[in-house]
């Protein structure tokens, strides 16, 4: 139950944020944004702020944003169709009852002549009398079909519409999101644990072993040992490392004061038999803002540069497909993870983040990184990719990451229930 439990609000999250990335960069680009989903499948809860309706479903396997234009209108006002019509204080129609227009009994029922929802926003109906009437149709109307309202698009509303930049930015705001997603949770894990330190300062020391036991503490800034200078972390591990079993003098600052305290370092067998050194000493970390920071970016950075190299050595035959992790295999990878607390989920989920951003830019079909593919030769060729083969490069796309899913899928099966 807790891997299901981290499951859904990690998964949460990362589809959240990406998401997020698509639908605020639509709306400044001033795309209409229909819904903003999280999961696939039936909803579980829905509710409308301004243009938006913000649905949680059941599947929680992806999300989208539903902008308009990316699809076709679905709405049709056809010659000779009652129709019925709602009007605003203006006079311009708010609301069109495109079918059981006997329903509605407070509309106005006419016959459609000819209407344009998308440039001209106008329709023209015959009354009852057979007079024929044009009527502006306000920009934010909503036509009702099959009992559902939907709010129009007018042609500088949609997607298809915007500048190759703006299009270009919506689409890439997706897997950004998760990388900043992941550089935040970075930040906080490393204010809670930590980011390592080469400052010559002691960090946590182990009960029972010798910078313990000879009195050590964990803060104590080292100025020397024995007569060597030091003055970095690093110093300080060499010159323990070179010396087992030995009583060196380390000279300390602690609370404004310098002193001197004797230690015999324990030792360890190594390779080949040599012996080294120790005192039982974790190194000093940086819990500061500016250094959780850095620390976020340089790990950030780590792992996305990580992900790239394992996709390159997918590409180039250096790894199989039986090296990849499905759902059943992050599933299984986040149960390991949770068992070791709090801050192990929170790096899971960072590294999780980075590499669904990468995986969505990948310039595969119904990708992120496919549509930014084609918006980029859109940009080439000064005009836009036929939308019929843009639609159908997109559907094999689909069917190959299904059945690339099928396999990857199956190996994690393979590894986890049947070795």
């Amino acid at each position: 139950m807790q891997t299901f439990i981290a499951v859904v609000i990690i998964f949460g999250l990362l589809i959240s944020f990406h998401e997020l990335g698509h639908l605020l960069l639509a709306k400044r680009a001033g795309i209409l944004c229909r819904e903003y989903a999280i999961g696939f499948g039936p909803k579980i809860f829905s509710f409308k702020k301004g243009e938006t309706v913000y649905t949680l479903r059941l599947l929680p396997i992806g999300g989208f944003v539903r902008m308009a234009g990316e699809d076709p209108e679905i709405v049709e006002i056809k010659p000779g169709q009652p129709i019925g019509l709602r009007f605003n204080q203006a006079g311009e129609v708010d609301t069109l009852i495109v079918n059981q227009t006997d329903k509605h009994h407070d509309a106005i029922i006419l016959t459609a002549e000819a209407c344009d929802l998308e440039r001209e926003l106008f329709i023209r109906a015959v009354d009852e009398e057979g007079q024929s009437h044009t009527y502006p149709i306000n920009r934010t109307a909503n036509y009702v079909m099959d009992g559902v309202a939907y709010q129009i698009a007018p042609i500088d509303r949609q997607f298809g519409s915007k500048p190759l930049l703006d299009r270009i930015l919506t689409i890439f705001a997706g897997p950004f999101m998760n990388f900043l997603l992941a550089f935040i949770v970075f930040v906080l894990y490393f204010m809670f644990q930590g980011v390592p330190s080469e400052k010559p300062v002691l960090g946590e020391l182990i009960k029972g072993e010798p910078a313990y036991s000879y009195g050590l503490k964990q803060g104590d800034e080292i100025l020397k040992i024995g007569d060597q200078s030091v003055t970095s972390w690093d110093d300080i591990t060499k010159i323990v490392s070179k010396n087992p079993n030995k009583s060196l003098a380390f000279m300390i600052s602690r609370d404004g004061k310098i002193m001197k305290v004797a230690v015999k370092t324990g030792s360890r067998e190594e390779t080949k038999g040599h012996k080294s050194g120790y005192i039982g000493v974790y190194g000093p970390t940086d819990k500061s803002v500016v250094g959780s920071l850095k620390g976020g970016f340089t790990q950030t950075y780590y792992w996305i540069k990580q992900e790239v190299i394992g996709f390159k050595m997918l590409v180039t035959g250096q790894v199989g497909l039986n090296q990849l992790a499905g759902p059943v295999g992050i599933y299984d990878l986040t149960g390991q993870v949770v068992k070791h607390g709090f801050l192990w989920v929170m790096n899971w989920t960072a590294v999780l983040s980075i590499n669904l951003g990468i995986v969505n830019l990948l310039p595969l079909p119904a990708l992120d990184g496919g549509r930014l593919i084609f918006l980029f030769v859109e940009g080439l060729r000064g005009k836009p990719v036929d939308p019929k083969r843009e639609t159908l490069v997109h559907f094999i796309g689909f069917a190959f990451l299904m059945l690339l899913m099928i396999v990857v899928t199956w190996n994690d099966i393979q590894k986890i229930f049947l070795q």
